[in-house]
């Protein structure tokens, strides 16, 4: 219950932080992907039945509030959080290794299906020119972020659950 009581609150917080805080505080026309580091925390912290809930929601947040197409954020933020939740029971709090290498293949995976289902659909063939001037910059930018915010999620799922991460 109190996992999802945490999630609950965690999901708008982090949606207003990526919409209003962080969108004034782009580098080179770029903001981190703050629902990205939340999903991926989330799956390998509480497993993927909890990380494609949160995902779900807070892509359909996205969905209702920034973007046309209703579902497109929803679907893919409940994927990357249920395949990020398969790495659940090899999470280990103390290694940072294993969410920034999760992070870095969720947001990549995010740019690349935004990519497909955004420009190539449109015939807007420049995968080159997307990955060099978004993708990689916004990688770049989420993985400092998620660097500074992942002692901080560690902090707050053993206050709440007042367990160990892993148990």
């Amino acid at each position: 219950m109190k996992k999802l009581i945490m999630n609950v609150l965690l999901i708008p917080i982090f949606f207003v932080l990526q919409t209003a805080v962080f969108g004034r505080l782009s580098v080179v026309g770029v903001i981190p992907n703050l629902l990205i580091i939340l999903v991926a925390v989330t799956g390998f912290m509480q497993g993927d039945k909890a990380a494609l809930l949160v995902g779900f929601f807070i892509g359909l947040l996205a969905d209702i509030f920034t973007f046309r197409i209703l579902g497109l954020h929803a679907l893919i933020f409940a994927l990357i959080g249920f395949v990020t939740g398969q790495f659940h029971n090899t999470f280990y709090p103390e290694d940072f290794k294993l969410p920034l290498l999760v992070i870095t293949g969720s947001d990549l995976s995010y740019s690349l299906l935004m990519y497909f289902f955004t420009y190539l659909f449109r015939a807007k063939f420049r995968f080159g020119f997307y990955f060099l001037n978004v993708s990689l910059p916004e990688l770049a930018y989420t993985l400092l972020v998620a660097l500074l915010l992942y002692p901080l999620f560690l902090l707050l799922y053993r206050f709440v659950i007042r367990e160990k991460v892993n148990e």
